[in-house]
């Protein structure tokens, strides 16, 4: 049975979007998933299905609007789509806590990147359903511009490398 990774948007420790994680965990497995697991507070969930993965993105995201009163948008990707995305991270000198995967519900347009506006020296390159942006500067305080990224939810390379580690364990049966 695959094992899924399912990113949310707009799904964060308190304000608008709150939602502990073990209401997500209860979700899910009401949603009949198996062998759910979630890692930190940010909207990460991983879990089995036999179901396709847009099957899955969709019941999970419309679960989720029910409970929350507005589809938050799930991104859902397998453990070998992440594997690729951390082993295809373009900026080898980063530090993985400034180089934040930003995963997005569709391919980026090929011109994603010509409206960005980049005062602090980012960069950023495009994957096949990601955009990667380093901040040398960190992202908080970022003045970064660009469109393309606004459908997306991001993730550090940190984190990115973490939730392939744990789907490799699910997969093995850990």
């Amino acid at each position: 049975m695959p094992v899924y990774i399912a990113l949310l948007r707009a799904i964060n420790v308190g304000g608008t979007g709150s939602l502990p994680m073990a209401e997500l965990k209860a979700i899910c497995k009401g949603l009949g998933f198996s062998d759910v697991k979630t890692y930190i507070q940010s909207g990460n969930v991983l879990f089995h299905s036999d179901e396709a993965e847009k099957t899955v993105e969709e019941k999970l995201d419309a679960a989720l609007g029910q409970k929350v009163g507005k589809r938050p948008g799930v991104m859902v990707r397998s453990r070998k789509e992440l594997d690729a995305i951390a082993a295809g991270a373009p900026f080898p000198d980063a530090k993985p806590n400034f180089l934040l995967v930003y995963f997005l519900p569709e391919k980026p347009p090929a011109d994603a990147l010509e409206k960005m506006v980049a005062p602090d020296g980012e960069e950023a390159k495009l994957g096949t359903y990601e955009i990667y942006v380093h901040y040398p500067n960190g992202s908080g305080r970022s003045k970064l511009k660009l469109p393309a990224l606004n459908t997306g939810t991001s993730r550090n390379l940190n984190t990115v490398r973490k939730l392939a580690e744990m789907a490799a364990a699910l997969e093995d049966g850990d």
